[in-house]
């Protein structure tokens, strides 16, 4: 794989590269990483609405869609990263599009701030490291706006120093319907994935 590209690990895009845009921060989540991700949420996210709230390379959201979501949300600040998510798509989505791709550009608590209750299935969270007040933002949309039923998830890509358990006692409404089933360690990162507990 050469530098610059990342690929989607299953699906059918499976093998197929997507783009990183130069921007500075932008950090795709390793392939090594999607793939056991993926495993623990089934393989496959057949007819879900997912959300990636801090889209970058969109290596998620593109994960989702090859992987039979029906509706993925995408939002990304930086222009030439969205930019780069949408030339991508188009890519992507000569062999045949699959689930239907909303792309948005701008703020993603504001963006997510907009959207309805209960209207998601699996959201993933992974803002810029150096912003860490916006995990805890991030996280009380995601406990509002995410559906808790089965294939219902939560992930959340983060630095050692955030601790997830911590923000979720932080937030005062929906917070305690979740809780931790699986950590994933990269390098520098961590991923918690996050179930309903009744579930």
């Amino acid at each position: 794989m050469s530098s610059g590209k990342v690929r989607v690990i299953g699906g059918a895009w499976r093998g197929r590269s997507i783009k990183v845009a130069d921007v500075l921060g932008l950090r795709p989540t390793a392939d090594r990483t999607r793939e056991t991700l993926f495993n623990c949420l089934g393989q496959r996210v057949d007819g879900l609405t997912c959300l990636d709230m801090f889209a970058g390379t969109g290596a998620l959201g593109f994960e989702s869609l090859s992987r039979g979501a029906k509706l993925v949300h995408m939002i990304e600040q930086s222009p030439k990263a969205h930019q780069s998510i949408k030339e991508n798509y188009q890519l992507l989505s000569q062999d045949g599009v699959l689930g239907e791709l909303n792309l948005m550009r701008g703020d993603a608590i504001h963006q997510v701030a907009n959207m309805l209750e209960e209207s998601v299935d699996i959201t993933f969270i992974d803002p810029p490291f150096s912003q860490e007040d916006l995990y805890l933002k991030a996280l009380a949309q995601a406990v509002r706006i995410n559906r808790k039923t089965t294939g219902s998830a939560i992930y959340v890509e983060h630095p050692k120093n955030v601790v997830i358990e911590q923000l979720l006692k932080e937030i005062s409404k929906n917070a305690d319907l979740w809780e931790i089933r699986r950590t994933i360690r990269s390098g520098m990162a961590i991923g918690s994935l996050l179930a309903p507990k009744a579930i």
